[in-house]
């Protein structure tokens, strides 16, 4: 195996181990209320994830593995080039106005890049927010599941 797979490998087993981390740390809390023991509660606990995994089609371990949206440079929709066409034609006819349109369009053009930009970032921002609250609400439901479950079981959830 070369070197980059071996890394490849090693980052996927690190993202795997830290989404189990991730769900185990926000998964619900079963108490045995009816005197289960550890190897049961283990059992039932096993059973009632898979249980509501399937019925709910939801795995929090996958959901919290995906790879964050990337946060680099905003470039999604086109923006900047519709804000410099807007600002070049905006700065062309101030510029007309004042008496030299190329310096007037240059000028339109260049801020209307920078709030093109602006806008890309804050589409990115809330399209980041909004898988996040889904990818909330997916868990949420599985946890409601897997709750349901355990208590059919006689164990406390909180």
């Amino acid at each position: 195996m070369s070197k980059v797979n071996q890394w490849k490998c090693l980052v996927a087993a690190i993202v795997a181990i830290n989404a189990f981390v991730d769900y185990a740390q926000a998964k619900p809390i079963a108490y045995p209320a009816k005197g289960q023991s550890q190897t049961q509660q283990d059992k039932d606990d096993g059973q009632c994830y898979v249980w509501a995994k399937n019925n709910t089609g939801v795995d929090p371990t996958a959901n919290t593995a995906a790879p964050p949206p990337s946060s680099g440079p905003a470039t999604g929709g086109g923006e900047r080039m519709r804000g410099a066409t807007r600002g070049a034609v905006g700065g062309a006819a101030i510029g007309a106005i004042a008496g030299d349109a190329g310096k007037g369009a240059a000028v339109g053009a260049v801020t209307g890049t920078m709030a093109g930009g602006h806008r890309a970032r804050e589409n990115q921002r809330a399209q980041q927010e909004s898988a996040q609250a889904q990818t909330q609400g997916s868990i949420d439901t599985f946890n409601r599941a897997y709750a349901a479950c355990m208590e059919g079981r006689g164990y406390s959830i909180k």
